[in-house]
C-alpha cells in the first residue's frame, strides 16, 4: 500500500528544495554573495524560475515593507518587478539580504512562506536564520524610520 502524503511531508520537501536552489547559487555565485552576484542569481533560471526585474520605487508597498515582487501578468513566466524601498537604492550591500527574501515566493507562489524566505537567504548568504531574520528585522525597522521623516 502506497504511503499517503502529509502537509508536513510537502513543507519538508519544500524546505529541502529551498536548501537546495540556495546551495547550487552559493556554488555557482559565492561563497560571497554580494550584489553583482544576486542579480547574476536573478538571471540564472536554475536558481531563480521566472525573470524578476528591479526597481527601487515605495509606491506599491505597505508602510514598513522593503520589498514586493509584483507579477506582470496571469502567469508567472511573465516575469516580476521587485520593487524594493528607494532608501536601499544605494546601500549595495543590503541587496542580497532584500532580493533574497523574494526568491522562494516567486520560485514557489503561495506555498512558499516567510520560514522559506528565511531559509533560503539565511543559506545563501552563509547566516544562521536567526541572524537573517534579525538583520530583516533591523532592515524593515530603518524603513519604518524612513518613512517617519
Amino acid at each position: 500500500m502506497a504511503r499517503q502524503l502529509t502537509e508536513r511531508d510537502g513543507r519538508v520537501a519544500l524546505g529541502d528544495h529551498v536548501l537546495e536552489k540556495a546551495r547550487v547559487a552559493r556554488e555557482r555565485y559565492g561563497p560571497f554573495i554580494d550584489a553583482t552576484a544576486i542579480m547574476r542569481i536573478l538571471d540564472d533560471r536554475d536558481i531563480v524560475r521566472y525573470p524578476v526585474g528591479i526597481r527601487f520605487d515605495a509606491e506599491p508597498l505597505h508602510p514598513g515593507e522593503f520589498g514586493y515582487a509584483m507579477p506582470l501578468g496571469e502567469h508567472p513566466r511573465e516575469g516580476y518587478c521587485l520593487f524594493l524601498h528607494p532608501a536601499f537604492e544605494h546601500q549595495r550591500e543590503l541587496w542580497p539580504r532584500l532580493i533574497a527574501y523574494h526568491i522562494p515566493p516567486i520560485n514557489y507562489g503561495d506555498i512558499a512562506d516567510a520560514e522559506d524566505s528565511e531559509l533560503f537567504g539565511a543559506s545563501l548568504l552563509g547566516l544562521t536564520v536567526d541572524s537573517y531574520y534579525q538583520e530583516l528585522c533591523g532592515i524593515a525597522d530603518s524603513v519604518a524610520k524612513h518613512e517617519a521623516y
